[in-house]
């Protein structure tokens, strides 16, 4: 008789071991390595814009609300300690957002980000400083299609601290393409945020098991300044 254990020749056994195993034990040795911080860092600020923070917009995320509110004391760091400041944006060319490919197919959610909608404008506790460049992207990662990563190589950054949103979407293809650009990802727990707390969790559980180190905007901020 089949059962869902053996179809295509599977040999899991849903056995009561199996399930007792938490993802940190499973991992343990194999996933679990730290890179650290570099010689220098960059602060990553990644789609931090109104439509996630504003409850009529369907894009609203509460993780994101309270992101963006963790954001003032890590942006001050930086901006004090000299670190450089990235933002990004997402922005459509209206009025067909042909720019944005099938990811406005796929999230048609996402055609509201086009010059004139307030969805589209940065939350007030992050706005960009006149000398803080804004990279305007179209997909999820910071890096498809701009000039992030030849930006951060001429700055000399070989880390980036990201913040941003969301977890599950922009900040984890961020980290990924951000490895493996050869970069050193740090991603800080309480300043990105996601829509619903398991996405958001289950994606920093990734990005710290392969891609980057998670940290807390604390361990941040006291790299920044030298703490």
């Amino acid at each position: 008789m089949t059962t869902p254990d053996t179809i295509q020749g599977s040999s899991f056994q849903n056995d009561s071991s199996h399930e007792e195993n938490s993802a940190q034990e499973n991992y343990r040795g194999v996933w679990d390595g730290r890179i650290g911080f570099g010689r220098k860092a960059a602060l990553l600020v990644v789609d931090f814009m109104q439509g996630y923070v504003l409850k009529e917009s369907p894009l609203y995320a509460p993780g994101v609300v309270e992101a963006v509110a963790n954001m003032p004391p890590l942006l001050d760091a930086a901006r004090q300690s000299g670190t450089p400041v990235i933002h990004t944006n997402i922005l459509y060319h209206a009025p067909d957002q042909i720019d944005g490919g099938i990811w406005v197919k796929k999230s048609p959610v996402m055609r509201a980000m086009v010059a004139g909608n307030p969805f589209a404008e940065f939350c007030t506790e992050v706005v960009p400083h006149s000398t803080e460049p804004v990279i305007t992207k179209q997909y999820a990662s910071a890096f498809f299609g701009t000039s992030l990563a030849s930006m951060l190589v001429a700055m000399g950054v070989d880390t980036i601290i990201v913040t941003g949103c969301s977890t599950s979407g922009c900040i984890r293809a961020t980290a990924v393409d951000g490895l493996q650009y050869g970069f050193r990802v740090m991603v800080v727990r309480d300043c990105v945020g996601d829509r619903h707390p398991d996405p958001h969790e289950a994606n920093l559980f990734d990005i710290d098991s392969k891609y980057g180190d998670v940290i807390d905007r604390q361990a941040a901020i006291d790299h920044l300044l030298g703490g």
